[in-house]
């Protein structure tokens, strides 16, 4: 937690990808851009993402890094039946507590499985596995849930169904205002109108302007994400910046190029 320009309170977040699939670039993270939108709904701003190997020591570490300087970590991965899906053992290690099969969840797994004609095998009953103290979040998708414990919300890796535990934890978490934004877009090159840019974000208290550059068919451009959690002044800023750029000869598209 920590507090904005306006003395209001700032809930804050961070993400801790676990998995050797995504540092060997086999697999392509895609759950950090869907929880960070979904954050920002939630009034919460995501901080900072890591990404560690399925070493029990290294998710340790960073686990209790990210738990001392955020309100909330979210870690995506290692919790599916095989040897390598560590995470829960390693949450359980960092909190000092021990690891139980939760019986809620050994009888979700239970008529998940009965209802596909399979069994609840010594390999999926690992899914039931959580750190002394945890809850459960709902899993829809393939029976095995998530878990909450304290502010850490421990969630599958498969995007999907990550996507279905953010959409049972909507509303549940204490955070501030919501933030919105807007885009504007312009071919314009950064370094013309980053001046523009600088005292557009001064001027309007609370504001913070994302530039993001791009080079198509031989032309440079950029587009730029106002994000504030108050709409007017999100609003005045964006026309404001919009007869900025275009006062620097650079007509403006609104949503973006």
């Amino acid at each position: 937690m920590s507090n904005g320009e306006s003395g209001k309170r700032i809930w804050t977040a961070s993400v801790l990808i676990i998995g050797d699939e995504i540092l060997s670039g086999r697999t392509q993270d895609a759950n950090v851009a869907q929880i960070a939108t979904w954050l920002n709904v939630q009034g919460i701003r995501l901080r900072e993402v890591r990404i560690v190997p399925d070493v029990e020591d290294e998710i340790v570490d960073a686990l209790n890094a990210l738990r001392t300087r955020y309100d909330y970590v979210f870690t995506t991965g290692g919790i599916g039946p095989t040897h390598d899906d560590i995470t829960v053992d390693a949450v359980a290690k960092a909190l000092g507590v021990g690891v139980v099969i939760h019986p809620e969840a050994r009888a979700m797994l239970e008529g998940y499985y009965s209802k596909r004609g399979g069994a609840l095998t010594e390999a999926r009953l690992r899914m039931a596995r959580v750190p002394d103290g945890g809850e459960l979040i709902p899993n829809h998708m393939s029976g095995a849930p998530g878990i909450r414990i304290g502010a850490i919300f421990v969630m599958a890796g498969v995007p999907h169904i990550t996507a279905g535990m953010l959409d049972a934890l909507t509303g549940t978490l204490e955070g501030g205002d919501p933030v919105l934004s807007h885009s504007i877009g312009a071919w314009a090159p950064e370094s013309e109108i980053a001046d523009v840019l600088r005292a557009a974000e001064r001027a309007h208290d609370g504001v913070s302007i994302g530039s993001y550059p791009f080079f198509r068919d031989g032309r440079t451009g950029a587009n730029f994400v106002v994000r504030s959690t108050d709409a007017a002044v999100l609003a005045a800023c964006v026309a404001a910046l919009s007869v900025a750029i275009e006062g620097a000869g650079y007509p403006v598209a609104d949503g973006g190029i």
